[in-house]
C-alpha cells in the first residue's frame, strides 16, 4: 500500500498555532517544545507563542552515545535525522485524523526506556500510529534529559532528578493544552518501559504530580535496581565534576564513561548507573518510598508486569559469553542464570509492588509476557513487548530481536495486547471477556 502524501493540519491552541502532519489516517504534532533549561537546573515551562510552531528539520535528542547492543538487537539509529541538544524538553502529539465534535479520546503519555541514558520519545520503534488508528486514542511522546544532564546530582550546581522534572513539565504541558488535539485531560494514562517505567513509579510519590494522571502502564521497570544507590551515585557525581562546564556536550558524554560505576563495587544496580535519587526533590526518603506508595493506591490505577525473559536481551546475545552457554549443560546454566536475574530485577519487584499497592486498596493488575515459540532461543526478553505495543513491521524489520519470530506473530499478540492496554487505559480495567493474546498472562490482584 502506497503511503498517502504529506498534508498538513493546523491545531488552534492556547499555547499557540502548531502545525501537523496528516498522514495515513493520523495526525502527528511533532517535536513540540514544552519547556527549556539551563544546564542542570529545573525546567522553565514554555509560553505561549504568537508564531505558527512548526516541527524543526531534525529530531531533537539528549546527548548519548549509541549502544552496539541496542544497535544490534532493536535497529541501527539514522542520526542524521536527529540533533543533539541538552535542553530535550520536546514532546509529540499523534492522534487519529477522523474524530467527532467534541469527541474526548483517552491520552496516553509515553516515558521511553534506556536505562535513564539513551533513546527519544520520538522513535521509529516507538512510532504509535498503528495503536492509534487501531483503538482510537491519543499518545503523546514525550522526550526528557538523560544520563549526566538529567539523572546524576546532588547539590544545587548539579541538581538531580531532573528527568524526573521535566516530565512533570511536560505532564503539565498535556494536562493544560491536550483538550485542544481532541484528548481527556481527565483520563491520561503514564506507559512506559524499562527506565520509563522506573520513572513512573517515582512519578507516582513526587512533589507537584496531582492530577497530571490517572492511571499507569509499567513495563519491564527495573525496581529491583532502585535500592541504596546513595553511595554509588554520589562517587559517580564527584568523579564527572570535572565535566560540568564542559561546553562539548558530545565530548561529555564520550569522556563521563570513564568513571561508571563498577559492577564488582556496587552489584547488579551499577549496569543502570543513572537513575532516580532519593531524599532529593520530588522524592522522599528512601525508607519513605513504599509508604508514599501505599497512601496514594487510592489515586492510580495500575497495570505493572514483565517479560519472562528480559535478562536474556543481554546474556544470550553476549558474543563472548555464546560459545560457552549456547548448547548443552552451558545453556541450562545460561537459563538459570538468565531465571534468577530477570526475577531479581524485574519479577520479584513487580509482585511485591502489585501484592503491597492491592493490600493498600489499590486497583492493580500484574502481568507477563511468555514467548510460545520452541525455536526462539531467547525467549521472551527485554524490548519484546515494544513491537507489540507500537507494531511498525518497517522499522522492526531489521531487528536481531525479532530474528526468529515470524511477524504475523507479533502482529497477532500485538492487536490483542494493544486492545487490553487501550481498555485499561479508557477505563482502569481489563473485563474477564475481553481477548487475550497468548503470550500473555494477566491478573487482577
Amino acid at each position: 500500500m502506497k503511503s498517502q502524501p504529506n498534508r498538513t493540519h493546523v491545531f488552534e491552541t492556547r499555547f499557540g498555532k502548531i502545525i501537523a502532519l496528516k498522514q495515513n489516517g493520523i495526525i502527528k504534532a511533532k517535536s513540540i517544545r514544552y519547556a527549556h533549561s539551563e544546564r542542570f537546573q529545573l525546567p522553565v515551562p514554555v509560553e505561549s507563542s504568537i508564531s505558527d510552531i512548526i516541527p524543526p528539520d531534525k529530531t531533537p535528542v539528549c546527548p548519548q552515545t549509541l549502544s552496539p547492543l541496542v544497535e544490534k538487537m532493536i535497529g541501527v539509529t539514522a542520526v542524521e535525522t536527529f540533533e543533539a541538544d541538552e535542553s530535550t524538553q520536546y514532546l509529540s502529539v499523534i492522534r487519529p485524523e477522523n474524530t467527532v465534535e467534541n469527541e474526548k479520546l483517552p491520552v496516553v503519555a509515553w516515558i521511553h526506556g534506556g536505562s535513564h541514558e539513551i533513546g527519544c520519545g520520538d522513535m521509529d520503534t516507538a512510532d504509535p500510529a498503528e495503536w492509534v488508528k487501531e483503538q482510537h486514542i491519543i499518545v503523546v511522546n514525550v522526550s526528557y534529559r538523560l544520563g549526566i544532564f538529567g539523572f546524576l546530582g546532588g547539590d544545587e550546581n548539579r541538581r538531580p532528578n531532573l528527568g524526573l522534572f521535566d516530565i512533570i513539565e511536560a505532564l503539565k504541558w498535556i494536562q493544560t493544552h491536550i483538550a485542544y488535539f481532541g484528548g481527556d485531560p481527565e483520563n491520561i494514562t503514564l506507559l512506559g518501559q524499562s527506565s520509563g517505567g522506573d520513572a513512573i513509579a517515582h512519578l507516582m510519590i513526587s512533589e507537584g504530580t496531582d492530577g497530571l494522571f490517572h492511571r499507569v502502564i509499567m513495563h519491564s521497570a527495573p525496581l529491583g535496581l532502585r535500592h541504596k544507590r546513595h553511595k554509588m551515585s554520589a562517587e559517580f557525581l564527584k568523579k564527572t565534576e570535572i565535566l560540568k562546564d564542559e561546553t562539548d556536550v558530545l565530548k561529555m558524554v564520550e569522556e563521563y564513561r570513564k568513571w561508571v560505576p563498577s559492577v564488582l563495587k556496587y552489584g547488579l544496580k551499577a549496569a543502570m548507573p543513572f537513575g532516580t535519587q532519593y531524599g532529593f526533590p520530588p522524592l522522599c526518603r528512601e525508607e519513605d518510598a513504599e509508604t508514599k506508595w501505599k497512601e496514594n493506591a487510592a489515586k492510580y490505577d495500575v497495570l505493572i508486569g514483565l517479560n519472562n525473559d528480559e535478562t536474556a536481551f543481554y546474556l544470550k546475545t553476549s558474543e563472548s559469553l555464546g560459545s560457552f552457554f549456547r548448547k548443552g549443560i552451558g545453556l541450562k546454566i545460561m537459563n538459570k542464570t538468565v531465571r534468577k536475574t530477570t526475577e531479581f530485577i524485574y519479577g520479584h519487584p513487580a509482585k511485591l509492588f502489585a501484592d503491597n499497592y492491592a493490600k493498600a486498596g489499590g486497583n492493580v493488575y500484574l502481568f507477563r509476557i511468555h514467548s510460545l515459540l520452541k525455536e526462539n532461543y531467547l525467549g521472551a526478553p527485554h524490548c519484546i513487548d515494544l513491537p507489540l505495543i507500537f507494531g511498525n513491521e518497517p522499522a522492526w524489520k531489521p531487528s536481531g530481536l525479532l530474528k526468529d519470530i515470524p511477524w504475523a506473530y507479533i502482529h497477532e499478540n500485538g492487536k490483542k495486547l494493544r486492545a487490553l492496554w487501550a481498555e485499561f487505559a479508557r477505563t482502569g480495567k481489563i473485563s474477564d471477556t475481553a481477548e487475550r493474546p497468548e503470550i500473555l498472562e494477566l491478573r487482577k490482584m
